[in-house]
């Protein structure tokens, strides 16, 4: 059972915090399908101090998300020592979480982010500030290091340990790498056979059967799932069942994802308002739909949604149509 500081989740599969998309109506949702931990997408430590109203409202945590770990990154250490401990004591989060993994170039340039992969000692520096800080238990996700040359991952882990901080999630891949080729889930494996805190392993994990590997392959605690989840949060119910059972579960309906999808949107909705929610609905209906054969015109349509009986209209016309179809071809075999 995976176990942060006192903190114990009810199974070892955790959402990652994705940026964009790991708002409160997305990780209500995939909490519902029965993730041991979901993550908040990452908040500027500076964007905080300064009350910005837009990241004010990303501090928003629906007490049925719980366990949640609230993300945080920033490159000086008295902001995001502050940020930190405006979050232990402002936000009903459980886990304070440090981002030193996110590969974007404006996330580096701020001292931020994968940054810190190439400096053990900032990493000790940083990560202790904040624990010291704190009440709450601190983490860190971190990527294996900056490009094929520079792999800190067993210095970077210990570090973190060192420090305090109470588990590391390891992205299997260098800063270089971005989101492109594969993750090497070797040094997620090195990291766990050097610290005695738990290791999240994260990367290219797309099946239940990845996790199930991952998981028996690096010895980590927990493993971390990301994209797959996206317009899928099925994903994140098979494989709580294949790992405590053996079973593999069946994919949804049509109807089922699109019922979810509309329980995603009203959700939605209610966090921000029906403008901006169906705005940033657009890009999670076309994950609902995506492998759906015969979808791909109802996909470019949906940029064309603007309201919520736009979308819904939209959506369900989708679910009748495809629906005749299968009968037809039943009765034609």
């Amino acid at each position: 059972m995976l176990k942060i500081g006192h903190i114990e989740m009810k199974n070892p599969v955790v959402l990652a915090p994705m940026a964009g998309v790991c708002n409160s109506a997305f990780r209500l949702t995939v909490k519902e399908f029965g993730a041991g931990l979901v993550c908040a997408e990452m908040i500027s430590d500076k964007a905080i101090l300064h009350n910005n109203k837009r990241t004010m409202e990303m501090l928003y945590i629906d007490e049925r998300e719980k366990p949640l770990s609230l993300q945080i990154f920033g490159g000086e250490r008295s902001t995001l020592v502050e940020a930190a401990k405006y979050v232990d004591k402002n936000t009903n989060a459980d886990i304070i979480d440090i981002n030193m993994g996110c590969p974007v170039s404006k996330i580096i340039k701020c001292e931020a982010g994968a940054r810190w992969l190439l400096n053990p000692d900032k990493i000790y520096e940083m990560v202790s500030a904040v624990v010291d800080a704190v009440e709450k238990p601190v983490t860190v996700k971190m990527r294996i290091g900056w490009d094929d040359d520079n792999i800190f991952v067993v210095e970077n882990a210990q570090a973190v340990e060192r420090a305090g901080g109470q588990a590391v999630a390891i992205h299997g891949r260098t800063r270089v790498q971005m989101y492109e080729g594969e993750a090497n889930w070797d040094y997620i494996k090195l990291a766990k056979e050097h610290v005695n805190i738990p290791i999240i392993g994260n990367g290219d994990v797309q099946t239940p059967q990845d996790a199930k590997r991952l998981l028996e392959y690096t010895g980590a605690d927990g493993v971390m799932i990301g994209r797959a989840a996206l317009g899928n949060p099925w994903m994140i119910y098979r494989t709580v069942r294949y790992l405590e059972t053996g079973e593999l579960m069946g994919e949804p309906s049509l109807r089922e994802k699109i019922d979810v999808c509309k329980l995603h949107l009203d959700r939605l909705i209610d966090l921000k308002n029906e403008k901006i929610a169906v705005l940033e609905m657009r890009k999670h209906a076309a994950w609902y739909l995506k492998g759906v054969s015969g979808t791909g015109e109802v996909r470019n349509k949906i940029n064309e949604c603007n309201t919520r009986m736009d979308l819904v209209t939209l959506l369900d016309s989708c679910v009748e149509e495809m629906e005749v179809r299968e009968v037809e071809v039943a009765l034609r075999g």
